[in-house]
């Protein structure tokens, strides 16, 4: 069976979603992911979909531990964009993004007053937030703390492309697999297999002679050319 988890609108705690549900605002809490985990059964699957622009970094934290502990039966989408806590979230399992959809990735913020000395105290506090959550960059892509910090640091948008270079994403959704042969011109065509094959053929039953020879190399030249069965 596949569960279906949206990751839709803001990450917020679980005692403010009456708020946006109130509203009809999309929102996302840590119990909408739970309640589809206590569901789930051994042999099912769980796909998630991802649209947000992140919030709660402690809610993205959350939904992030939610789903990396069943990473081997989920599968994540980026939708739209994944963004700020929604970006961590994506790192829980394998990914794909849409080609036009957007990663953003960037060091946690808050508000804070008083003086120096509670002001220094938040700046750390917000550099041990970020090499907590920069953990799941570095889990997922490979890239070491200083690289994540960096991308964090600089408040890091990317395309699906991008997000697949720097292996913060596993593939990137609608592409084929086997890409064709880049050719010259819209009108041009390399042979199949099958058509390769009947030209093959052709060439041994004309090799009778020189002129069997060049008529079949002439056939072969033709369809090769216009792409088209012999």
């Amino acid at each position: 069976m596949k569960h279906r988890i949206n990751i839709r609108g803001v990450m917020v705690p679980n005692d403010y979603k009456w708020f946006y549900d109130f509203f009809g605002e999309d929102c996302t809490c840590p119990k909408d992911v739970q309640q589809v985990m206590d569901a789930f059964q051994d042999g099912d699957e769980i796909e998630v979909y991802i649209n947000s622009p992140g919030g709660v970094i402690d809610v993205g934290s959350e939904i992030y531990t939610l789903l990396k502990g069943r990473k081997d039966d989920v599968k994540i989408y980026v939708t739209g964009e994944a963004c700020s806590a929604a970006s961590v979230a994506a790192m829980a399992a394998y990914c794909e993004m849409s080609p036009t959809a957007l990663m953003m990735v960037h060091c946690v913020s808050t508000y804070a007053e008083g003086n120096h000395s509670d002001l220094e105290h938040t700046a750390e506090v917000l550099r041990t937030a970020d090499r907590a959550l920069c953990s799941a960059y570095v889990d997922k892509s490979g890239m070491t703390e200083e690289e994540a910090l960096q991308m964090m640091e600089h408040t890091t948008w990317l395309t699906a492309e991008q997000a697949l270079e720097r292996g913060l994403i596993d593939a990137v959704m609608f592409r084929d697999e086997a890409a064709a042969p880049l050719v010259a011109g819209p009108l041009f065509s390399l042979p199949t297999k099958e058509q390769l094959e009947k030209a093959e053929r052709a060439m041994k039953e004309k090799a009778g002679g020189p002129e069997g020879h060049q008529e079949a190399r002439a056939r072969l030249n033709l369809l090769r050319l216009r792409g088209e069965s012999a």
